[in-house]
């Protein structure tokens, strides 16, 4: 039985990432993938990268596709942040040859990972990298049954940053409702399940959130970190809106 811990939404948060990695290692993981977004808003994010191509794998989040190419419906401070982070990946600090590593990452990431009836993507079973499944999408019938129409059993997503689990009766159940974990042994029982996010959680909660997954239960983890410490970092980087920094204190 593999024991896998899953990460999602970075956001080149390195004192997040680094903190989350130091609880990963109490768990006696056998292996740690990323579903995406390893780089955009946050101050580190070459040094993010560095961390991520040691796991086992990492699929293509939007924000890693738009360091590559123009970014598509980004909001002002989002684009502005990812034309920087572009910049940092281009010319690193530590010389061109760890530079054109991180590009080649970015540019070999898979848009999904399947493993059995199991699916790692970014952002959902339909449009891997962009779509967004949102807690409220449980009121739209319609799209809930087409996605869930393409999941052998579970499917692994973040991009919005809420993490929770989607069930076929349309209900969203949140990491509070869940203690102790949540059962998956049930192969004919498809499952949605958003891993949080590590660097930038918008669920109201400012710890980083991820997910340990031993193929018969999932279980939320969150991790408080030195949430100042990349503020001040943010602050430090004109480029970078104070926002994103902000933000952060409030999980939002």
């Amino acid at each position: 039985m593999t024991r896998t811990a899953i990460l999602s939404d970075i956001h080149g948060n390195l004192a997040a990432l680094r903190a989350v990695l130091l609880d990963v290692e109490s768990q006696k993981v056998d292996r740690i993938v990323c579903l995406g977004d390893v780089v955009g808003y946050g101050p580190q994010p070459c040094a993010c990268l560095d961390q991520a191509m040691k796991f086992d794998f990492c699929v293509l989040g939007n924000h890693d596709s738009s360091a590559l190419f123009d970014p598509e419906g980004f909001n002002i401070a989002a684009e502005q942040a990812i034309f920087w982070t572009r910049t940092q990946l281009e010319s690193g600090s530590d010389g061109p040859d760890a530079s054109r590593r991180r590009m080649e990452f970015l540019c070999k990431l898979p848009r999904t990972v399947r493993e059995g009836g199991v699916l790692f993507v970014h952002g959902s079973p339909r449009s891997p990298t962009n779509e967004y499944v949102f807690p409220e999408d449980t009121q739209n019938g319609k799209k809930m049954e087409k996605l869930f129409s393409l999941i052998p059993h579970l499917c692994f997503q973040g991009h919005t940053h809420v993490p929770g689990i989607f069930t076929p009766e349309l209900r969203f159940l949140r990491p509070a409702d869940l203690a102790g974990g949540y059962g998956v042994s049930n192969s004919a029982h498809r499952l949605m399940i958003n891993v949080g996010s590590v660097g930038q959680p918008r669920d109201g909660d400012p710890r980083s959130c991820y997910v340990l997954f031993d193929e018969q239960v999932v279980e939320f983890r969150r991790v408080e970190y030195d949430i100042e410490e990349t503020v001040k970092e943010i602050e430090a980087e004109p480029e970078l809106d104070n926002f994103l920094g902000y933000r952060l204190r409030d999980g939002r």
